[in-house]
């Protein structure tokens, strides 16, 4: 089941990337609230409350109820969060889309990998996890954390797609043909080839020219004592 939160809003009725930069050197967010048969509304939340609270929830599938001005609480989305792009850790905007009990929403929820492939156990395979996340039409209160997919009976080669899961709750709108995760054979080693040490010295190689009358080593110096003898 999706998780729950809290944000305290304030309502506010100014606009303007100046109101927005005023914010934010408050130690606040500009933020909206929308939805089917609601007007948006100008809101601010705190910022270390919602940085704190995207830390610890998954904000595609997170249910959280909404207090503008400490009224009554609606259920919400988190649709948008906007970063700055040079530090992103700074949260610059936030979409809330206000939820109702009886009507489906379109959400993006994670999918999570369950147990080990039998090509990878015993054959030495790599699991492979292609997509990551799925496009699903739910009510609010169905929303899952995650969408498990057991991989335990994949070998080599093996794939499994979104048409081979069976979904309960909720309706899939990414494509039947969409791979979730494959297996794959064992990737070959690399033959590292030595390494040369280019600082080493190398020994030159001595190359000895041989006389044009001298067969082969000693036969010079054999001739010359013979030739020795004869003027003796």
């Amino acid at each position: 089941m999706a998780q729950q939160a809290t944000i305290e809003a304030a309502s506010r009725d100014n606009t303007g990337k100046g109101i927005a930069r005023s914010l934010r050197r408050a130690g606040r967010i500009p933020a909206v609230i929308y939805g089917r048969g609601r007007a948006p509304e100008a809101l601010s939340v705190d910022t270390t409350t919602v940085t704190r609270l995207l830390t610890q929830v998954s904000a595609s599938t997170t249910l959280v109820d909404v207090a503008v001005d400490g009224k009554a609480t609606v259920k919400a989305l988190i649709r948008e969060i906007q970063r700055n792009p040079v530090r992103p850790s700074d949260i610059i905007h936030l979409d809330l889309y206000e939820v109702h009990a009886n009507e489906k929403i379109t959400v993006e929820a994670p999918v999570k990998l369950v147990g080990i492939p039998d090509g990878v156990r015993n054959f030495g395979g790599v699991l492979d996890h292609v997509t990551h996340s799925l496009s699903i039409r739910v009510l609010p209160g169905d929303i899952p954390d995650h969408i498990d997919v057991d991989v335990t009976a994949l070998n080599i080669g093996q794939s499994i797609h979104v048409r081979d899961v069976a979904f309960d709750k909720f309706d899939v709108l990414s494509d039947g043909g969409t791979t979730i995760c494959t297996v794959v054979a064992p990737r070959a080693e690399e033959v590292v080839a030595p390494v040369v040490d280019a600082a080493a010295p190398v020994e030159p190689e001595l190359i000895r020219k041989v006389k044009p009358d001298e067969d082969a080593e000693g036969e010079a110096d054999g001739k010359e004592a013979k030739e020795g003898k004869k003027k003796e």
